[in-house]
């Protein structure tokens, strides 16, 4: 009992920072391309270049997760 008890805990907190993740990848893209737009002055185009890239990377951590709790865990 005790280590399913562990194992809830361990998932319960993996899925919880989830929707973190995936926010924090977005806004990381955003403030990459505004950085690189503000240097480069292309703006807004890298900014939606890395905003696209962004969200890309936080729905690639929901497909992770969903890998994950089906049990088909990527190890790369």
């Amino acid at each position: 009992m005790e280590q399913e008890t562990k194992q809830m805990f361990k998932d319960l907190a993996y899925y919880s920072s989830l929707g973190f993740s995936i926010a924090l990848s977005i806004f990381i893209g955003l403030f990459i391309g505004l950085a690189l737009d503000r240097t480069l002055d292309t703006a807004p185009w890298l900014m939606f270049v890395f905003l696209g890239l962004g969200i890309a990377a936080g729905f690639r951590n929901i497909l992770r997760a969903m890998a994950k709790s089906q049990g088909y865990v990527n190890k790369r």
